[in-house]
C-alpha cells in the first residue's frame, strides 16, 4: 500500500536507514524530480528539484494497518504521514504511473509531464533560454511555437525543459 510522508530534507538518509532496520528491504520510495539549469558566473550548473518539495511516496505491504503506521511516526527524518492514504490508493498509483511515464533516461521528469495550455506563461528551466518567460502559442510532439516578448520563434528540441508559472 502506498502512503505519502513528509520528511526532513537534511535527514533523508537517516529515514532510509531507519526504514531498512524497521521494515527490511521490501519497501519502496518514489520521489519525482526535475533537473533545472542555472547560469552562475558564466557557467551552467545543474540542480535537482523535488517536484513535491519534502513529500515522498512510500510503499510497503503493512501500511494498510494503522497501528503499524502509528508505530513508525517517531522515525528519524520523518515529520509525519499524510492521513487518508487508504482511500486514495487509486489516485496515488495513477499519479506515480504518470510520473514514471514522463521520466527520461536519467530518471527526471520531462516538460511533457506538465499539461500544456496555449497562451499560458511558462519559464525555461534549462537550455539557452534559462529563466526567460514565454507564452506558448502552439505545440506538437517535438515542436513548440513560443512568444518571448514580441518575438515569435519555434523550438524543435526534446531536451529543453520548462515549467508553468
Amino acid at each position: 500500500m502506498w502512503t505519502i510522508l513528509k520528511f526532513d530534507k537534511k535527514n533523508i538518509n537517516l529515514l532510509k536507514k531507519d526504514f531498512i532496520s524497521k521494515l527490511g528491504d521490501n519497501f519502496k520510495f518514489y520521489l519525482p524530480k526535475i533537473q533545472i539549469q542555472k547560469k552562475i558566473c558564466k557557467k551552467i550548473k545543474n540542480y535537482d528539484v523535488n517536484l513535491l518539495g519534502n513529500y515522498i511516496f512510500c510503499y510497503h505491504e503493512k501500511f494498510e494497518d494503522e497501528k503499524f503506521v502509528e508505530s513508525l511516526k517517531y522515525t528519524r527524518g520523518l515529520k509525519y504521514f499524510i492521513r487518508g492514504h487508504k482511500s486514495s490508493q487509486d489516485e496515488i498509483y495513477s499519479f506515480i504511473e504518470k510520473c514514471k511515464k514522463f521520466e527520461n533516461e536519467d530518471g527526471y521528469l520531462s516538460s511533457k509531464f506538465f499539461d500544456l495550455v496555449i497562451n499560458k506563461k511558462y519559464k525555461f528551466i534549462s537550455g539557452p533560454f534559462t529563466d526567460l518567460v514565454f507564452s506558448l502559442v502552439n505545440f506538437e510532439k517535438t515542436r513548440f511555437d513560443i512568444l518571448i516578448g514580441n518575438i515569435k520563434t519555434t523550438l524543435k528540441s526534446k531536451n529543453i525543459s520548462f515549467k508553468p508559472i
